[in-house]
């Protein structure tokens, strides 16, 4: 029997598609309508945390940050039996999951922090990308019961917080598209192009491929290696900015960046490759 806490869109899907392959699933969520819904599914709804987690042979996790893992875990405690597999999938802070695996071990209790990139969908059909991280014996055993779970597993090796931190990590790309297709947006507008419309381009010009490569060049600051220099971005960012001044229509992401292009290029940059702006972020080696 397998135990969900936390049955919003993803936990729903996580219980949805467990019991599809037919697994006993227990569901617990703090708004309990969410958790009577998985019953037409198949699902044990239960009101109490505790009696939710007793006689589970594991408990997933699926809650918003970390107070709420805390309390609800610290809920459930009174029905953990000795070596309980707890798996929590929240996006949480590194520091949280590192505190939490090492004050549930002390308590006899198998915590371990598993992350993902899963949307609902995702959740229901086992697709998508599923992070962990720990102990490598642990891993080991746990990799076949999560492996159904996702398209993919990644195992990120042995430091404890590495999970938690590659989903920060990559939830900020995912944060960093967002503001950039609203700059693409307005830009479009100022120049009388609509939003859909705009987005044709990527139809054809798919730079989604080239991220791997060109995040490589941005670590391996290879400054002098020019494929676009500095002087040159400056001009387009110049060109960008005024279409939307001339409209009136406000860009978010581009006046940070152009500052600091002008920055750079005071500090004597301008023929350098463009790359140059993450030049203080990078420590040498």
């Amino acid at each position: 029997m397998i135990t969900i806490l936390g049955t919003g869109l993803l936990g729903s899907g996580f219980a949805r598609a467990l019991l599809k392959n037919g697994e006993t699933v227990r569901v617990w969520n703090r708004t309990g309508s969410r958790a009577q819904a998985l019953v037409e599914h198949g699902a044990v709804a239960v009101a109490d945390a505790a009696e939710a987690v007793r006689g589970a042979d594991r408990v997933h996790v699926v809650l918003a940050d970390d107070v709420a893992v805390d309390s609800v875990l610290e809920a459930a405690s009174a029905g953990f039996a000795a070596g309980m597999l707890v798996v929590d999938h929240s996006t949480t802070s590194p520091g949280g999951a590192l505190a939490r695996t090492k004050r549930w071990r002390e308590r006899g209790i198998t915590y371990l922090h598993a992350p993902v990139f899963m949307g609902p969908r995702n959740a229901i059909d086992g697709t998508g990308f599923m992070l962990l991280s720990g102990d490598r014996e642990l891993v080991a055993r746990v990799t076949p019961m999560l492996a159904p779970m996702t398209g993919k597993l990644l195992d990120l090796g042995p430091r404890v917080d590495q999970a938690a931190a590659f989903k920060l990590i990559g939830n900020l790309l995912l944060f960093s598209l967002g503001a950039a297709f609203s700059d693409i947006i307005a830009l479009a507008a100022s120049m009388g192009i609509g939003a859909k419309e705009a987005g044709t381009l990527f139809d054809q010009f798919n730079p989604g491929a080239q991220l791997v490569a060109r995040y490589k060049r941005f670590t391996d600051a290879a400054y002098d290696d020019v494929s676009w220099d500095l002087a040159m971005a400056r001009k387009d960012a110049r060109l960008m900015q005024a279409e939307a001044d001339r409209a009136g229509i406000e860009l978010r992401l581009l006046p940070p960046l152009a500052a600091k292009m002008d920055e750079m290029i005071g500090r004597g940059f301008a023929e350098r490759d463009w790359t140059v702006v993450g030049t203080d972020l990078l420590k040498p080696g």
